[in-house]
């Protein structure tokens, strides 16, 4: 009895101990940037030349945001015994640790400081499933139906239909696998992602370009969690005859901003320090397969109102991410069942792509989080693939698991083949393009939003738009949208014969038929609407013997 109750005792002893050394953490906002060593028009010295040419691409101007905080503010913070732990440049922002809780009164004096708000230090709590990604890591690839046969260009095994159900089959046979673009992926850790012949690609093209840890501070992280490997291997895993990622040849940063064993608000915060530095780095997509409601400490907790795109830490920096021209793709989240029903931060951002799931005949899941936001915005966007996704394993091979997780990777991998595809678009192009070649773009709902996007009509209709930019007089298609016929004017500067082709959304072909012009300048066809029964977008190609025009078409009757 004595021992059990020294042994209680100084189990009792240790946990005060360390209640009383655990710092606490705050964020301070600061009221303005003045005085910087730092200049708008000289943004070489803080973003890189590749950030740069994303901004220059997408006539994004170099602003205030951009700025680095103010460095003599962060030097007086540091020097009255403050650890600093991310000075935030986006909100103007730095966040601090310290054992001494009186120094904060002498911090909200200073005259450059607004406010300083306490980040809750979150308990460690392993009882709940963070990421609710029914992961089952005892699934046996038997399970999984077998690998059709296939005359595509890349072996997918395993992986076929999840890559195909998206398009991105069509983009890869088209030659676009990723090539030039970078995806930063933030997430909880990468396991042996260092030593998985999955991504050995990935090692022998050197198409890893770094590692950070915002959780730690340092770059390890291929000895965390194994949920960053698994989504990672929905892009980048390359094991032919198992599993091919939808973006085998892209480049990726591995970015650690989730702490498995706990969840606080200071994660959210990881979150945007992650989200920065892949601006600065210059990288092209952020997949975050993440999200935040319920925390260690409830007090913390987002309800349905903070839903609403400008409320939450992490929102508003995957829409700050946005404005900086980086394409976000984020998963809905895992709670469609009850209570909660809803999506979960950052999914309710404006500016990204929010990807629910859908089995592989496309039924929605039934963990996968639904909308509306709370001010009433479609999202998801789309849904991919999340039931029994394959992915690469721990100690080889693949296995199956569920969750958005899962379909927001599969996604953000074919973002990387269409960006390929279209490398003049600006991400907004792109996110309009995917939507309007999804499945439900007429008649989204709260839960699959515009349902499942097909990539390759995606791809043909950001085409279109360059087509139009580059012969706005030689086709006109008049009236669209229309109700009942509709007229063709096109201009040849000689005779020939013209084809004319109807795709339907999901880019099947309605109808083609030959015309032959006799004369030099504009011909007027007639094209029936009896070709078009179904309301909703058409797409229509026009080829010549050496131009090829598109034109989308409204069909509203």
């Amino acid at each position: 009895m004595k021992k059990t109750l020294t042994f209680i005792t100084l189990s009792l002893l240790f946990h005060f101990l360390i209640a009383q050394t655990t710092p606490h953490q705050y964020w301070i906002h600061l009221k303005d940037k003045n005085n910087s060593i730092y200049s708008i028009n000289k943004p070489n010295e803080y973003l890189s030349q590749r950030a740069i040419d994303r901004r220059e691409k997408q006539h994004i101007p170099i602003n205030m945001s951009d700025l680095p905080v103010n460095t003599a503010y962060i030097n007086e913070i540091r020097s009255m015994g403050l650890e600093i732990i991310h000075p935030s440049k986006w909100f103007n922002t730095i966040a601090v640790s310290t054992n001494d809780t009186a120094i904060i009164e002498s911090l909200i004096k200073l005259n450059y400081v607004i406010k300083v708000i306490e980040i809750e230090k979150s308990k460690i709590d392993t009882s709940h499933s963070k990421f609710g990604i029914h992961l089952n890591i005892d699934d046996k690839i038997q399970a999984i139906e077998s690998p059709p046969l296939s005359s595509d260009l890349l072996n997918y095994g395993f992986s076929f239909k999840q890559a195909n159900q998206i398009g991105a089959v069509c983009m890869h046979n088209l030659g676009y696998q990723g090539q030039g673009i970078s995806i930063a992926v933030l997430d909880a850790g990468f396991l042996d992602v260092n030593v998985l012949p999955a991504f050995d690609s990935l090692r022998i093209n050197n198409l890893i370009l770094g590692t950070r840890d915002f959780v730690t501070g340092d770059t390890m992280v291929y000895e965390d969690f194994p949920h960053g490997m698994n989504v990672l291997s929905c892009m980048a895993a390359n094991l032919p005859g198992n599993i091919v990622g939808t973006a085998p040849k892209a480049k990726y940063w591995l970015l650690r901003t989730e702490d498995a064993g706990s969840e606080g608000i200071i994660e959210e915060i990881n979150w945007l320090r992650a989200a920065e530095f892949a601006d600065s780095v210059g990288v092209d997509i952020i997949n975050s397969s993440l999200g935040y409601r319920n925390f260690d400490n409830s007090a913390d907790n987002h309800g349905y109102a903070d839903l609403d795109g400008n409320t939450t830490i992490i929102t508003k920096a995957a829409d700050m991410v946005a404005s900086k021209g980086i394409f976000v793709v984020s998963s809905a989240g895992n709670s469609g069942g009850p209570p909660w029903f809803k999506i979960v931060a950052p999914a309710d951002a404006d500016s990204i792509l929010t990807v629910g799931a859908v089995d592989s005949v496309g039924n929605i899941a039934t963990f996968s989080s639904r909308g509306l936001t709370f001010d009433g915005r479609i999202k998801p966007n789309t849904v991919a693939r999340g039931v029994q996704v394959v992915l690469a394993a721990l100690g080889g091979g693949v296995v199956s698991s569920s969750g958005t997780s899962f379909s927001c990777p599969v996604t953000a991998g074919a973002v990387a083949c269409l960006w390929q595809a279209n490398p003049s678009a600006s991400a907004m192009q792109l996110l309009n393009a995917i939507q309007q070649s999804a499945s439900m773009f007429t008649s989204p709902d709260s839960i699959s939003g515009y349902g499942i996007p097909n990539f390759c009509l995606a791809n043909t209709i950001l085409t279109s738009i360059e087509q139009r930019k580059m012969h706005v007089t030689e086709l006109i298609v008049y009236p669209n949208p229309f109700n009942n016929n509709l007229d063709i004017r096109f201009f040849s500067d000689k005779q020939q014969t013209i084809n004319i082709t109807l795709y339907d959304i999901v880019g099947r072909e309605i109808v083609s038929q030959e015309k032959k012009i006799n004369t030099v300048g504009y011909t007027t066809i007639n094209f029936l609407k009896t070709f078009m029964s179904s309301k909703g977008p058409y797409l229509l190609r026009l080829s010549t013997e050496d131009k090829t025009y598109f034109e989308k078409l409204i069909n509203n009757n």
